[in-house]
């Protein structure tokens, strides 16, 4: 079930907020818990199964970590079960087809067979797992157990953030988990963020991804066409996925959760190291703490070491989102161009000429941009042909009738969305709010309806069964 959905929007949130706010406070989690797993099971019932195994196998294997003495040898056992057990999980659904397709043939040449299995990936795999492998090694490095299966149950398979995240830590939520108020100005800020990220998601997103598709799938693609379309994707993206996260602290927002942020304006990073400090925060983070740091991070004896960390994170990262080596190459990518800043200083050196931070923020957002080819492209040899287009490398054409229509029909989009992926609206509302009380309520109420009004002319598209894709749902 999508947040982008009439079922989700019109039957589904409606009833479950009603029941919540019906309900008394010891009573929440348990309606939580079971409207989570109704939220999972929409699409397929049995991707239950593997989220009820995950959440049983940890909320055990946590518990008896905790009942073992610190330091001894039984615990770290279990410790390192867990990991085993976890992500002996996420690889079979969501890497054991790629695995049998790639050995099949070499196989074959050694006279073994091999069948290439067809597992079907249970949505949101990827993050459930991570927030349940985070919950038992904070467990393991002393924070206490839940004891209360449906808490542990609720916290692994709430549904604003269960199917794309953000990655939520148990120790985020710990509090509010046993104890959660919810005043009137909570709920109606988790509001007015979900309708944020939902006209994101419905009115930029979904529309920016017609002309990314276009392009894409194009057989004779002009270099203004490659370039139209690597831009397009590059925001739907962000607004595909910030919308979502959007809509995610909205929600948990208007239930008395409080998720950390997810982005922070990642296209006007400087560099590519502060791309992913803007960028997906809650992976990043996560492979810092439980992947960058215990390996030792930088703070270690020599610069091979530190290349070795750094490299082991990134092809992590590459091969977190999918089961392709588009995706393990966009990882390489991004991590070979942040060894390089690392090994150079550049944050720091850059900072002291303009001209070189400038020209070097144009190389950072090229790299990203680049590398969003590679994330879109279904093969490698597509990826490249895509890029070379858009170097004009194909004895392509600059420009042909398709490409001037996308770019009549879509212009204002395209502007639209640039706007919106940069903090000038963010800066405004901050200017028109330091004039006082009154311009800021103004402020406020302006821009409440603008959302609900933008909020309706989604729903229409909706109603109209618009495009409505998804892309983080592949992960």
């Amino acid at each position: 079930m999508l947040f982008s959905s009439l079922e989700f929007l019109f039957l589904f949130l409606p009833i479950v907020l009603a029941v919540y706010f019906i309900l008394p406070h010891r009573a929440r989690n348990y309606w939580l818990f079971l409207a989570s797993l109704f939220f999972y099971a929409w699409g397929e019932p049995g991707f239950v199964i593997a989220m009820l195994f995950s959440i049983v196998f940890n909320y055990f294997v946590a518990l008896r970590i905790e009942e073992l003495e610190k330091g001894s040898g039984a615990r770290k056992f279990m410790l390192v079960l867990a990991v085993l057990v976890n992500l002996g999980i996420l690889f079979v659904y969501k890497y054991m087809n790629f695995v049998t397709g790639i050995l099949q043939e070499p196989m074959a040449k050694l006279g073994i067979e091999i069948t290439k299995t067809e597992f079907v990936l249970p949505i949101g795999i990827s993050f459930f797992t991570f927030q349940a492998l985070s919950y038992v090694i904070d467990v393991y490095r002393g924070i206490p157990a839940q004891k209360k299966f449906c808490y542990l149950g609720l916290y692994i398979a709430l549904f604003p953030q269960l199917i794309a995240g953000p990655i939520v830590r148990y120790t985020t939520i710990m509090d509010e988990m046993d104890r959660r108020e919810i005043s009137w100005d909570d709920f109606s800020a988790g509001m007015m963020r979900f309708l944020r990220g939902f006209n994101k998601k419905v009115l930029l997103a979904n529309l920016l991804s017609k002309v990314a598709d276009a392009a894409f799938g194009a057989t004779e693609l002009s270099v203004g066409l490659a370039w139209l379309g690597a831009v397009a994707y590059a925001l739907q993206i962000y607004f595909d996925f910030g919308g979502y996260s959007d809509m995610a602290i909205g929600l948990g927002r208007m239930f008395g959760f409080h998720f950390l942020e997810n982005f922070n304006f990642p296209y006007i990073s400087k560099t590519v190291t502060e791309f992913w400090r803007r960028w997906h925060i809650s992976l990043g983070t996560w492979f810092r703490d439980y992947v960058y740091f215990p390996l030792g991070g930088s703070r270690v004896n020599s610069k091979l070491r530190l290349l070795f960390n750094l490299a082991v994170v990134w092809m992590a990262t590459g091969i977190w989102h999918g089961a392709n080596w588009t995706f393990i190459f966009w990882g390489i990518l991004h991590g070979s161009v942040i060894i390089v800043e690392k090994m150079f200083g550049l944050p720091n050196k850059l900072e002291k000429k303009k001209w070189l931070s400038v020209g070097y923020q144009i190389v950072t957002m090229l790299v990203v941009l680049l590398g969003w080819v590679f994330f879109r492209a279904e093969s490698l040899s597509q990826g490249a042909n895509y890029i070379k287009s858009m170097f004009a490398l194909k004895q392509n054409g600059w420009m042909n009738d398709t490409t001037i229509f996308y770019y009549r029909e879509y212009a204002v989009l395209l502007v639209a969305g640039i706007v919106c992926a940069l903090p000038v609206l963010k800066n405004l509302g901050e200017r028109f709010t330091k004039k006082g009380p009154r311009f800021a309520a103004c402020g406020e109420a302006i821009g409440s309806v603008i959302q609900f009004a933008l909020f309706l002319v989604g729903v229409s598209y909706l109603v109209m069964n618009a495009h409505n894709p998804f892309i983080y749902f592949n992960f």
